[in-house]
């Protein structure tokens, strides 16, 4: 799963997986969901982020694996 902020649009993108989106539906204003030819959730787009989710703070509770980061 990646988390992805563009500051330039106020987006933010959760890939759910490396799975390229074949189709889109907006949920709700501004809220995208991305589907896979499979039918399953592939990714999550948030328009106008900063106003929907709070962006300063990233909490990771109980995950398996690897918990990879990179600076902006």
């Amino acid at each position: 799963m990646t988390l992805n902020y563009y500051l330039e649009t106020d987006s933010l993108y959760i890939g759910l997986s490396g799975v390229p989106s074949s189709e889109s539906k907006e949920i709700s204003e501004g809220i995208v969901l991305d589907y896979g030819l499979d039918g399953r959730l592939v990714g999550i787009d948030i328009d106008n982020a900063s106003a929907k989710v709070e962006l300063n703070k990233l909490i990771l509770n109980k995950l398996s694996g690897i918990v990879e980061t990179e600076a902006a």
